[in-house]
């Protein structure tokens, strides 16, 4: 499994949290509830356990990863890669071949903000309510008002902490997505060094500019 597919189901889960809103009233007020926790903290880490089934192609992968969060900036590690933006510019290293590849970020409403990841909500997708089978979490059933390469998400949220604590995406494809956060810590301190590549921590790497 690749860092790449990682990176592209976080992506669209960022896109549904930056634009999800529909006529449930009380999933709308849950995750403005947890938008609005997740900003009032100076910080967030959090450890998660990913995994992609596809039961047709008999395919069941799963891996580990971390993710850092300060206002705009995050570092992500999962799969052999490791993912830093210092709110302007991203980082991709990748271990196996040594080499990271320098990018300027894009403001767009689909790029992975931290802001999106686990904040923020808008216009574009229809939100309710859901059972679940925990009842410590409450599930919120998310699904696009216009064609997308997914057909729905599913998030499910501490009740107390209103805090993320697992999303799942389904695509057109047949994969199912599944992100579990093990660990969430808030206000951790941190520097802007851990949002920055320092080429001096990997000796001989091949660094590969693309902006």
């Amino acid at each position: 499994m690749k860092m790449r597919t990682i990176l592209t189901s976080l992506i669209i889960f960022s896109s549904i949290l930056a634009f999800s809103q529909g006529k449930d009233n009380k999933a709308v007020a849950l995750l403005d509830e947890v938008s609005k926790t997740a900003k009032s903290y100076k910080s967030i880490k959090v450890d998660f356990t990913y995994s992609m089934v596809n039961a047709k192609a008999k395919i069941n992968e799963g891996k580990t990863g971390s993710l850092l969060v300060s206002g705009d900036k995050y570092k992500m590690s999962a799969a052999g890669q490791m993912v830093i933006c210092d709110g302007k510019t991203i980082w991709t290293y990748i271990k196996e071949s040594n080499e990271v590849q320098v990018n300027t970020l894009e403001n767009k409403d689909d790029a992975l903000t931290p802001s999106k990841l686990l904040t923020s909500y808008n216009t574009n997708y229809k939100s309710k309510m859901i059972k679940g089978d925990n009842p410590a979490l409450e599930s919120v059933e998310l699904t696009p008002n216009t064609s997308k390469n997914f057909t729905k998400a599913i998030l499910e949220i501490d009740k107390a902490k209103k805090q993320v604590k697992s999303f799942t995406l389904f695509d057109k494809s047949g994969n199912t997505f599944t992100y579990k956060i093990k660990t969430y810590l808030t206000d951790t301190a941190v520097t802007d060094a851990d949002f920055t590549f320092d080429a001096k921590k990997f000796p001989g790497v091949e660094i590969i500019d693309m902006r």
